[in-house]
């Protein structure tokens, strides 16, 4: 699993997070970050070309993985805004507290192993008056829809970078002590396993404090 998770997974997730109606979403939530940027889950960079130069001092780039980081030299070279490495996980972020005025977050919770320790210390970094700015998918409204979630995810975790299906993105934020604002809707109508079954990736996009 090496070979696929250092080499083929980081081209699948860059070229599936791509996808227009992903990108339309994260065109909602990135242009409000302002000030020094803490990006969680920076990936391919996919996000950069959303940032607001005149906003954003700088995006402190949070990504464990070295497959999915190499992908995102080509478009760091072309931002607009300073980009600085952090290689460390979501649950153990190397800042002091207080340190950022931003955060971002984009299809990110669903991977991280421990994702109550990592919304807890995204709140450590948190200075008083920033924002969490999140763009994720989790479990759907729909019983249906949540059935079908379930029986799927045991497969696609694993297949997927360790990608869950079923979590609930304001829940995590709130039981880490942020007020969430959101609004929650179908992602992508090219993922409906058929129209009966609802949506099986189910979106959520607000702004934490």
């Amino acid at each position: 699993m090496k070979f696929y998770d250092d080499r083929i997974l980081p081209r699948l997730v860059d070229a599936a997070c791509g996808s227009g109606s992903l990108a339309r979403t994260r065109a909602l939530i990135v242009p409000l970050a302002r000030g020094r940027v803490l990006e969680v889950g920076f990936g391919s960079g996919l996000n950069l070309p959303f940032y607001d130069p005149a906003r954003v001092e700088r995006v402190l780039a949070l990504e464990p993985g070295e497959g999915i980081r190499s992908l995102a030299m080509r478009r760091v070279r072309a931002s607009a805004v300073p980009v600085v490495f952090l290689q460390a996980p979501g649950e153990s972020i190397p800042l002091p507290d207080a340190s950022v005025d931003s955060i971002v977050i984009t299809f990110t919770l669903c991977t991280i192993p421990d994702v109550a320790q990592a919304a807890r210390e995204m709140r450590r970094v948190l200075k008083p008056g920033g924002e969490l700015l999140f763009a994720e998918h989790g479990s759907a409204r729909s019983m249906r829809a949540q059935h079908w979630q379930r029986r799927i995810e045991p497969v696609w975790t694993p297949l997927a970078g360790g990608c869950h299906l079923t979590r609930n993105p304001p829940q995590i934020l709130r039981e880490a002590g942020f007020s969430v604002e959101w609004t929650e809707g179908l992602l992508d109508r090219r993922l409906f396993a058929a129209r009966t079954l609802g949506p099986l990736i189910y979106g959520y996009w607000g702004v934490a404090r």
